[in-house]
């Protein structure tokens, strides 16, 4: 019994760890009336929390060779970017097109996903 007992816990701490590697988040370096395709970003997932995952993509936003990096979007599961001339939205949630659907929909019409991740 006290085998089983010390397999759940394991189990369980386990379980704990894994999530502790489940945030993300992306760094953007665009401008206004931009085309969709000249911005350029970094992403970064499996981090510890938001925070260090924001540093993460902010480095490879830089490491991109971009200059004006900034971290629109920090998340636990899923996250992304839309643009379009003059306009961006993003998005996050359990799944990669609630995030790319909340990014499309914040952002408005001629929108496009820019980039999206998932954990």
């Amino acid at each position: 019994m006290l085998g089983i007992i010390r397999l759940a816990a394991f189990a369980a701490a386990m379980s704990i760890a894994a999530s502790a590697y489940a945030a993300g988040a992306i760094a953007i370096d665009d401008e206004e009336w931009q085309h969709h395709e000249d911005v350029g970003y970094g992403v970064a997932v499996g981090e510890h929390n938001r925070d260090e995952a924001a540093g993460a993509a902010m480095r490879r936003c830089r490491q991109e060779g971009n200059k004006n990096c900034r971290v629109v979007v920090r998340f636990d599961k899923c996250g992304a970017y839309a643009v379009s001339h003059g306009h961006f939205g993003v998005g996050w949630g359990t799944s990669l097109r609630t995030a790319q659907t909340m990014s499309l929909k914040e952002c408005g019409s001629n929108c496009r996903v820019v980039v999206s991740e998932c954990e």
